[in-house]
């Protein structure tokens, strides 16, 4: 089998400001959803994810990165989710994400210096403004996009979570020794 070679390129001063990430701050819904709500006739809350995203927190992990949740809202499908991805750093339904930020700075013993941070509305500005990397899907809010050292071409819920982790793993030198590894460790039936 021949190895793959990375499709990705970015410029320079941008892999240079997302060197040296450690954690990554998600919000949800406008990031790795497509920020409707959707809710069943009984009221039961419904997500939709894409599976891009996914492996692209599944890659981080493997990375040494640390993905955080963050997020104004709470649902059984949302803790179902990040179950499945392995996620255990997450917290729910809190509008104010910034001290829920520094509280897992210091519980990974880590600081803004670290922290990466992706958001598309108002209450993920200050995380966003904190971190050394942030970064804002295409549809995020104006005043999110003014802010973010990167916008992604993809949208919230159609693969932004994985732009936004492609360009981290690429900055931290990961990239090319993950997909390196395609096809050696595959198991039948495991996807993100």
């Amino acid at each position: 089998m021949q190895a793959l070679t990375p499709a990705l390129n970015y410029p320079p001063e941008l892999l240079l400001q997302a060197q040296g990430i450690r954690v990554a701050f998600f919000d949800i819904d406008g990031v790795l959803t497509d920020g409707g709500l959707y809710f069943s006739e009984t009221g039961e809350s419904l997500k939709r994810f894409n599976t891009l995203d996914g492996q692209g927190l599944k890659l981080l992990q493997k990375a040494g990165i640390t993905p955080v949740v963050i997020t104004g809202r709470d649902s059984a499908p949302l803790r179902l989710r990040l179950k499945a991805l392995g996620i255990t750093h997450a917290r729910f339904g809190t509008e104010d994400k910034r001290p829920a930020a520094e509280a897992f700075l210091r519980e990974l013993n880590l600081d803004w210096a670290h922290a990466a941070a992706i958001g598309d509305d108002w209450p993920d500005l200050p995380v966003m403004q904190r971190a050394a990397f942030a970064c804002a899907p295409a549809n995020a809010h104006a005043q999110v996009k003014a802010i973010a050292h990167h916008t992604t071409a993809e949208r919230g819920g159609e693969g932004a979570g994985r732009a936004f982790c492609d360009v981290l793993l690429v900055a931290g030198g990961h990239y090319a020794t993950l997909l390196a590894q395609v096809g050696v460790n595959d198991h039948p039936g495991a996807s993100a």
